[in-house]
């Protein structure tokens, strides 16, 4: 049962926005996903995540993709974009991911594929009426070639390619709030390590922090009163949680544009997938991965 109540946007973004991270991220960790990106000529499919990923903005270089993923090391950045470059084409690189993506679907939540495929044009429409100002990545994919066949699968993948359009432009929302915080890169994945409830340091190591970045985000945590002794306190929770909650306030135009009736259809069916496509992440890249796809505390 959904918990939350009518026409509570904020609450029913909250659940919308978590269901649809798992509805997209998993292709990015996917094997077959990889190995077709190999199959362009990319060596070891290296950098497939940021590549396929950034693809409609990567023609504009990597310190655009640095700017607009806004968590990941800017030499992880490079390095993906300049090797995808040197080996293929980055349309070549959004048509093997999508084709991934509807295999995966149709093979690992074939349930869903015709249900969300009806929600392919609402979508669309939803996501042409949201505002791009500010909003980099989201723009660049909204620009993006959609597919055009009538067929449930062609329908679910545009489906798809139009929710991920959304998660987007609220990634771009949340580093947008971040640098009102004035808060750096490292220190964000600190604060935000904590408050998933990830031990250690592998959050921020993960997207490329050095001991020397995470010893500057200390640093910097300790002197705002986010941080004693090094370790994120209350205080870095709080406004972990603060930051999340204004984003969830600032999210909810796209559910509003859809309406009540087919956004909670649309959480049905997003949660009847969420669980086995996390599985996938799981036996394909290990537990800990695609942490905002994963219930709070699950990273310990």
């Amino acid at each position: 049962m959904n918990a939350h109540k009518e026409n509570d946007w904020v609450g029913l973004n909250r659940q919308l926005s978590f269901g649809v991270h798992r509805l997209v991220g998993w292709i990015f960790w996917d094997p077959i996903g990889i190995a077709r990106y190999e199959a362009l000529g990319v060596p070891g499919g290296q950098g497939y995540y940021i590549a396929t990923r950034a693809a409609p903005l990567a023609p504009a270089g990597a310190q655009a993709v640095t700017a607009a993923f806004g968590s990941i090391h800017p030499d992880f950045v490079k390095f993906s974009i300049e090797v995808a470059a040197a080996h293929t084409d980055f349309g070549s690189v959004t048509e093997v991911r999508n084709g991934a993506v509807a295999d995966g679907l149709a093979t690992h939540v074939p349930d869903i594929v015709e249900p969300l495929a009806t929600f392919a044009s609402e979508l669309w429409n939803v996501v042409d009426a949201l505002p791009s100002a500010g909003r980099v990545l989201f723009g660049a994919h909204r620009e993006a070639p959609r597919p055009g066949d009538d067929s449930a699968l062609s329908g679910c993948l545009s489906a798809w390619l139009a929710l991920n359009c959304i998660r987007e432009w609220r990634g771009d929302t949340h580093w947008m709030l971040q640098v009102t915080q004035d808060i750096s890169m490292t220190a964000a994945m600190v604060l935000d390590a904590t408050w998933r409830g990830y031990q250690g340091d592998w959050l921020p190591r993960s997207r490329g922090a050095s001991d020397a970045d995470l010893a500057l985000a200390s640093e910097e945590l300790t002197a705002r009163g986010l941080a004693t002794d090094g370790v994120v306190n209350a205080a870095g929770v709080r406004t972990r949680q603060e930051m999340e909650d204004r984003l969830d306030a600032l999210t909810s135009e796209p559910w509003e544009r859809l309406g009540w009736p087919r956004s909670e259809e649309l959480l049905g069916i997003i949660n009847a997938a969420g669980q086995r496509l996390m599985a996938r992440v799981d036996a394909t890249a290990g537990p800990l991965w695609m942490p905002a796809g994963r219930v709070r505390g699950e990273g310990s």
